[in-house]
């Protein structure tokens, strides 16, 4: 997974695509090192999310991250349609979709995945991930004592059901990569060992603030590409995934002094550490100047070693997004979810 970089002109209020640097999956597919993700609806319309796939086209975005859950795939695809009709090839995008929790049967998979399709208006997913090990489930706007009635732990038989019919996608050309999303490093080894086509990428929570150095290295170290959400430590966030304890990478001293050597937001410096480290940032939002900043910010002047190491040791193990709607039993604790035993956490 190489990072590499073409030279190109960096013009105002557009990034050449061919500036972007790009991660080299196992297939030898190039997939652009920044993305925009779309998880906002919660906070903004729909209709406010497409627009902002659309204008990040134009500034120089290549690569949209999607679910069916953010509930917006339907706008996002009439935004991809007048894209795709104006000024780009559908090869020239990387677009990820992700299989809802209450879609992991056998039955629904593959239905999941072209109604996604459906509503973006393409062809085929560049890659389709899981987007969570667990086939629980939560009504909208809930709090986080909420639990499906129907709640399990994970089951890695069951799941392997699930990623047969994820394999299927692949051989069926509707996808051309599949992977994983808020999965462990046990859950991982078990699926790297029982898996006809193995997961080209794991999507996980990833800030200078939680850096989850074992199952980060674990990822590359097995030829998946390693997608981080919340990196620059998702200020928009739902309320349910608060907790007076969380931080605010934003706001560290190093970052806040980096950003000011380099006269830029902080967010920035998030971004651009993501992408030095090896990670694949991305970050939402609906705002045309912030999402231009990030992607100018990567092709930009680089971190200094001294800074990436300075970054490196502001770790402070805070992880954002708990989970809690989807732990299987009442009262449980929402580290039952991550593993952090280094086995599988019992039923």
């Amino acid at each position: 997974m190489e990072l590499r970089s073409a030279s190109g002109p960096l013009i105002n209020g557009y990034v050449d695509p061919a500036l972007v640097p790009h991660r080299t999956v196992y297939t030898g597919a190039r997939m652009p090192a920044i993305g925009l993700g779309t998880f906002g609806s919660d906070h903004v319309t729909a209709a406010e999310v497409a627009a902002a796939v659309e204008g990040a086209t134009e500034v120089g975005y290549r690569h949209f991250d999607c679910a069916s859950v953010y509930g917006n795939e339907h706008e996002i695809g009439y935004a991809l349609q007048q894209v795709l009709r104006k000024h780009l090839q559908r090869e020239q995008l990387w677009i990820t979709s992700k299989l809802w929790n209450d879609k992991h049967g056998e039955n629904d998979v593959i239905a999941s995945c072209r109604k996604s399709l459906t509503d973006l208006r393409i062809s085929y997913l560049d890659l389709y991930l899981v987007h969570w090990p667990f086939p629980n489930f939560h009504a909208p706007g809930c709090d986080v004592t909420s639990r499906s009635k129907d709640a399990k732990p994970y089951i890695h038989a069951e799941f392997m059901k699930t990623w047969r019919k994820m394999e299927e996608l692949v051989d069926l050309g509707l996808v051309r990569h599949i992977g994983t999303s808020n999965m462990t490093v046990p859950k991982l080894k078990l699926l790297l060992r029982d898996a006809r086509i193995k997961p080209a990428v794991n999507e996980m929570e990833l800030h200078p603030h939680f850096q989850q150095p074992q199952l980060f290295d674990f990822v590359r170290s097995n030829g998946m590409v390693p997608v981080g959400y919340c990196p620059v430590g998702s200020p928009g966030r739902p309320e349910r995934d608060r907790t007076p304890e969380d931080t605010v990478p934003t706001q560290d001293p190093v970052i806040v002094k980096i950003a000011n050597r380099l006269g830029i937001h902080p967010a920035v410096v998030c971004i651009k550490w993501a992408v030095q480290r090896g990670q694949i940032p991305i970050p939402f939002s609906t705002n045309r100047g912030h999402y231009l900043s990030n992607l100018e910010g990567v092709v930009s002047e680089p971190l200094s070693d001294d800074e990436m190491g300075e970054i490196s040791a502001i770790d402070r193990n805070c992880r954002l997004i708990k989970g809690q709607v989807f732990l299987w039993k009442d009262g449980q604790p929402w580290e039952d979810l991550w593993d952090l035993s280094g086995d599988i956490t019992p039923p």
